[in-house]
């Protein structure tokens, strides 16, 4: 066996010859052909790119430079599922076969268009030959390539002239998608719309919300670039800065194009996640000025462009740039197309019709660990370490829907014939043919794409071995949602904890400030004012609380319900007012049924006979308006309260009143005017009078103006009270009951003097001065305060009124009952009559004397009850004239003293009389 070295020198000279040969013609000779009934185009990119020219004065054909593995891989791809389609029953049963001209693009749109001559060619033209053309080529019904979008755009718009069908495997261009511009142009990948979509449904996911891009200037990178940046923005996603590196490797721009990116990067050191859709080779060079740079890791998510390769590594580690998340397209099975792969080492295979095989094995093979020249490395494995398996699966695709559409269009016509078969019609039956491959059915879309979503792998290095193929989650496109494959998961959500953020989220009580000319995720963090707040993250703005029921602090995250105040039956200032309301109408109780039981006797008498037992059920209506003044206040409650109170104590006082006139008519010294007021002086009639102007006011209040229930706002609290409604008609009520208070106080003064026994006057006017201090004390207080213990301060002032009468003019009588029983009695009574005038004791300027004369019967005026005493006992005066309750007999026709009630009267008698009492209650 010839040394490897002679091997390779032949090689290069048959190479040389071949292209010495060749005439320079309309278009390039084919790289690799195979004959065949349906012949189909293909246009990769064996190459990454041409020879710079400095100087251009003629046209000429650059030469292609750096073989590019990636892109023989995907030749050898369409070679392979064009001989298994020749093999398949789709194609054996009509008797007919594909056959293949491919052309390498060298990554160059120039390029690709020169070859695309042969595409077009007519069938009868003589075409520029070589090695694998001859004079009369078949017709091209189909293409398949290119790779990059920008020659597939331009390779289509040349195709759209004679309806060639061309279906890209890795073209992503949104503009691809646009029938009226493309019609010819078919793929079996999703838009960059999905790509883009994808990546922003996995930023939001991830809480990445401050980001960079960065892309190159072609038709693909500003196409992704626009859909990106749309649909991250509508996402609440924003874009800290963009990089566009120059499409061209061998641009002079672009080492400082990497450069400026480089730069950018490290000055946007907050910036945690990039999106890229540039090359791998640029990738690669970014990466090496970052490391030189000191950059931090970042995670960097990376577009279909350069997910899947590995070189964009170089001598790095995966540490030394940080996370990589590719989105790849949806893998096949690779399986068939290594075993392929295995069996190109015949050397049958160099010598065979293309030319691309050759150039492979002339190239020299680096060993991984040395980096010297070894004869040893299989090239097999190196075309099994570059074969990207999701374009290996879209070329598949693509081959076999031109295979599928041909059997339709085949099984009726014979296709054997040359010029039978055109390639419109071809497309036709792509667009409405549905093909199967590995047992799954595949169709066009109305785009002409076939979108099976992408592959999300995450890249991990495994004992120093980088894998760049394993798929962390599945991306559909129909919900736009993803599905995490097994065992992977807690992978991605590992990414997570990394923050890229412009501003640090607003807690729950904040709300975004955003900056004028800022972005929008760029912000300050302010508190919601009092009486807002923001229940979640990154809110806008403060929602506003309902300030009738609720409230909350500035820097609150919710409202807090207002406290509804009022007075409350637990509160213990109201236990202890209710329990005195409470003893105060047992107490009057246990009095009524005291007096009912003695009402006989003088000082039950004494104090009244029946308008007692009105004042007492007056006080009983006045005790229980106090519980009124308690509880959560109603409106029914609110107008009860007030009037019960105002038509009872007026029913008190006026029945005092009664009491009081009384003593201002025994005192009155005018005869004429004391006719008058005798006259006039009708007990009943005065008590109804009285509580009948009450209740016309209190009618009036209710109808012109209402106490109602009122709910009063504050800042943290709601005060449910009463609205008196017409204060004007409050007042006048309480007024009322003070002026009848005032005139029992006047009348009831005169008479203070009196004996102590069975006097009313000075119990009269002690519990009217305690009626009025303590509502006088009441208005400026009841003015001056407010909140829930405010009703609290009307009820005390009741319950002081209450017991203040009841103490004054009832509790003296029961101690007297109950304790003094001989003080109870007839005889007592007079007793104590004559000891006070025995003391000289006359209120002859007091009171009007009263004739008696021999002929006519002695009269007594006397308002209250007249009380038959008993007989004069031995100690008592026996000069004196006793007055029966109806009639008794005068002993002497001396001076004497008589009390009835605590009203003295003088006079002198000289002979027995009848005496009868004028008028009595």
């Amino acid at each position: 066996m010839a040394p490897m070295g002679d091997v390779l020198h032949l090689l290069v000279i048959l190479s040389l010859l071949e292209k010495g040969n060749a005439k320079v013609g309309h278009f390039k000779a084919a790289g690799a052909t195979a004959p065949g009934d349906i012949i189909i185009g293909g246009l990769f990119p064996i190459h990454e790119g041409v020879e710079e020219s400095p100087n251009i004065s003629a046209p000429h054909e650059p030469q292609c430079a750096r073989f590019s593995m990636d892109g023989f891989t995907q030749a050898l791809a369409m070679i392979h599922a064009v001989e298994s389609a020749n093999r398949s029953p789709v194609l054996t049963t009509l008797g007919i076969s594909l056959g293949y001209r491919i052309h390498d693009s060298c990554s160059d749109v120039t390029t690709a268009l020169r070859a695309l001559a042969d595409f077009t060619q007519d069938p009868t033209t003589d075409c520029g030959g070589g090695a694998n053309t001859s004079n009369s080529s078949p017709p091209i019904m189909a293409v398949i390539g290119a790779t990059s979008s920008e020659i597939s755009i331009s390779v289509a718009r040349q195709l759209n002239l004679k309806l060639i069908p061309q279906i890209s495997y890795a073209s992503t261009a949104i503009i691809l998608s646009d029938k009226n511009r493309f019609p010819a142009f078919l793929r079996t990948v999703p838009s960059d719309v999905y790509q883009t979509q994808a990546m922003v449904q996995l930023l939001s996911d991830s809480k990445w919300t401050w980001v960079g891009v960065v892309t190159t200037d072609g038709d693909y990178g500003r196409s992704a670039l626009d859909s990106f940046v749309s649909q991250a923005t509508a996402s609440g996603i924003c874009v800290a800065f963009k990089e566009i590196l120059p499409n061209s490797l061998t641009s002079p721009d672009s080492e400082s194009a990497i450069s400026q990116a480089a730069a950018t990067l490290q000055l946007n050191h907050n910036v945690k996640v990039v999106v890229s859709f540039a090359k791998p080779t640029q990738m690669m060079y970014l990466y090496q000025k970052l490391r030189s740079l000191g950059s931090g890791e970042r995670v960097w998510v990376a577009s279909d462009s350069w997910s899947s390769s590995k070189e964009v590594l170089g001598e790095m580690d995966l540490p030394d740039i940080g996370n990589v998340v590719g989105f790849s397209f949806k893998r096949g099975n690779l399986a068939p197309f290594h075993r392929y792969l295995m069996n190109l080492s015949d050397i049958n295979d160099v010598i065979g019709n293309n030319s691309f095989l050759k150039e492979f094995y002339s190239l020299p093979n680096r060993s991984e660990d040395s980096g010297v020249l070894s004869s040893s490395t299989v090239p097999a494995e190196i075309l099994l370490n570059n074969s990207h398996v999701n374009l290996v699966f879209n070329v598949e695709m693509a081959v076999s829907a031109i295979a599928h559409a041909v059997a339709d269009i085949c099984s009726k016509k014979d296709c054997k014939t040359p010029g039978t078969v055109q390639p419109w019609e071809v497309l036709g039956a792509l667009k409405d043919s549905c093909f199967e491959l590995e047992g799954k059915n595949y169709t066009f879309d109305q785009k002409g794409d076939i979108n099976l979503g992408y592959d999300v792998t995450l890249w991990r290095s495994v004992r120093g071995v980088i894998d760049i193929h394993d798929v962390a989650a599945e991306y559909h496109p129909n919900n736009n949602s993803f599905s995490y494959t097994s065992g992977n998961t807690n992978n991605l959500t590992n990414l997570r904890d990394v923050v890229s953020v412009c501003s640090p989220s607003c807690e729950p009580g904040k709300f975004k400030k955003f900056a004028q000319g800022q972005h929008t995720c760029c912000y300050e963090c302010i508190n919601c004012t009092e009486n807002h707040y923001s229940n979640n993250t990154d809110m806008d703005q403060c929602l506003s609380c309902d300030t009738k029921r609720e409230w909350s602090l500035e820097g609150s995250s919710g409202c807090t319900h207002k406290t509804l105040e009022f007075f409350s039956w637990q509160d213990g200032f109201a236990v202890a007012l209710l329990t005195l309301a409470a003893l105060g109408i047992v107490l009057v109780l246990l009095v009524g049924a005291l007096f009912l039981h003695h009402h006989q006797t003088p000082v039950v008498r004494a104090a009244g006979g029946p308008l007692s037992q009105i004042i007492l059920l007056s006080l009983v209506g006045s005790f229980v308006s106090a519980v009124f003044f308690v509880g959560h206040p109603s409106s029914l409650q609110c107008k009860v309260r007030q009037v019960l109170f105002g038509l009872s104590f007026t029913l008190c006082v006026s029945c005092i009143l009664v009491k009081s006139l009384k003593i201002l008519l025994a005192f009155q010294l005018n005869p004429d005017r004391k006719d008058v007021l005798r006259r006039l002086y009708q007990p009943y009639a005065i008590i109804c009078l009285s509580v009948a102007l009450q209740v016309l006011t209190c009618t009036l209040w209710l109808v012109l103006q209402s106490p109602r229930e009122k709910a009063t706002v504050f800042t943290t609290t709601v005060l449910a009270e009463c609205d008196e409604g017409s204060q004007v008609a409050f007042g006048v009520m309480l007024c009322y009951i003070a002026v009848l208070a005032l005139v029992c106080f006047a009348c009831a003064f005169k008479g203070r003097k009196l004996p102590q026994k069975y006097n009313e006057a000075r119990f009269i006017t002690f519990s009217m001065l305690l009626y009025l201090m303590s509502w006088l004390i009441f208005v400026p207080v009841y003015v001056t305060t407010s909140g829930k213990y405010l009703p609290a301060v009307e009820m005390v002032v009741i319950l002081i009124s209450n017991y203040g009468i009841l103490s004054c003019h009832f509790f003296p009588k029961c101690y007297v009952i109950l304790f003094k029983k001989e003080h109870n009695t007839k005889s007592a009574f007079m007793k104590n009559i004559y000891e006070y005038s025995r003391k000289g004791i006359t209120v002859s300027s007091s009171v009007s004397e009263i004739s008696v004369s021999q002929t006519e019967g002695y009269r007594i005026s006397s308002p209250s009850f007249f009380m038959s005493p008993p007989p004069i006992e031995p100690t008592a005066p026996q000069n004196c004239w006793s007055v029966d309750q109806n009639i008794q007999s005068i002993d002497t026709a001396t001076h004497c003293t008589v009390v009835d009630n605590g009203v003295f009267v003088t006079g002198q008698l000289t002979r027995p009389h009848r005496l009868r009492r004028s008028m009595s209650l």
